[in-house]
């Protein structure tokens, strides 16, 4: 396995992201080759100095940086030797197989689409999320490529979705459903209605209509939408999930019997916590295109 890492534009700058990478190769003995991708003066900097350094990594220079303010379509044509847009070139020249970016979303989204090009019948490109559940994980497509959407962009989300969950998640035939106000049919606007006429067309497991309460009770697998209602969902199911940790931190030291309660507890906190912290399900993969 050859992946691509854009070590440049993330949150916490390149030494975060090469110490990730490196982490990687200790736990993935797969990887063939790992293409650092970015400043060559920075990388070897985070590599340190007459450090033993894998001989799986290759350091790939890239003298301009994608910044998170940055708009993608202006940025790109003006920043050519952008970390991302050589990382995507990787891709597309069969160097590498993956690519792995912490940087501008819509940036990683823009340079797949403009220099690998569509799948076959793909008209657009989604973000798809994993998100953690009781009893299941769950897809969530689009979780913010796309703000407006016509049926049959939401249609193919159906079918990526449903792949993905199946190939990747392990799930025999994915329940699939279109994220609405109500689970009648003619529940919705004019985007969820013709998109769920269409859905009951495809060769896909669609259960119809679901509502935001049905997320979380096992009872869908693929959860679709437009990427301005998945981008919000997706946000605020991390939030959630981040202050209800901090309340109950809060309420549990409140007295001492509650501070005994939760320290027989720790376990079963510590495991829920790193069932739903965002940070452990923080990446998302990006069905854009594929490499010819």
């Amino acid at each position: 396995m050859r992946i691509a890492v854009d070590v440049m534009g993330g949150d916490h700058g390149c030494g975060v992201v090469v110490d990730g990478a490196r982490q990687a190769l200790r736990s993935n003995p797969a990887i063939t080759t790992l293409y650092l991708v970015g400043q060559q003066a920075d990388i070897k900097a985070s590599l340190g100095q007459g450090a033993a350094v894998d001989s799986r990594i290759e350091v790939v220079h890239a003298s301009e940086v994608l910044t998170m303010d940055d708009k993608p379509v202006v940025a790109l044509r003006r920043k050519k030797d952008a970390s991302v847009v050589r990382a995507v070139e990787l891709l597309k020249n069969g160097q590498a197989e993956a690519l792995v970016s912490p940087g501008n979303t819509g940036g990683v989204v823009t340079a797949s689409t403009i220099k690998l090009r569509r799948l076959a019948g793909i008209d657009r490109p989604a973000i798809l999320a994993v998100i953690p559940a009781p009893e299941n994980d769950f897809v969530l497509v689009d979780a913010g490529a796309n703000v407006e959407c016509r049926p049959d962009h939401l249609a193919q989300f159906a079918v990526m979705g449903s792949v993905y969950s199946r190939e990747v998640l392990g799930y025999a035939r994915p329940r699939v459903g279109l994220l609405s106000v109500g689970t009648e049919d003619v529940k919705g606007n004019d985007l969820t209605q013709e998109t769920f006429k269409l859905c009951k067309q495809l060769p896909i497991n669609f259960i119809g209509n679901i509502e935001g309460h049905d997320l979380f009770d096992n009872g869908v697998d693929v959860v679709v939408c437009d990427g301005f209602v998945g981008n919000i969902v997706l946000k605020t199911c991390e939030s959630l999930a981040t202050s209800i940790f901090k309340w109950l931190r809060k309420e549990l030291t409140k007295t001492p019997k509650r501070q005994l309660g939760a320290l027989l507890a720790k376990g079963a906190f510590r495991t829920m916590k790193q069932r739903v912290d965002p940070e452990t399900h923080g990446g998302a993969p990006c069905w854009v295109s594929t490499a010819t």
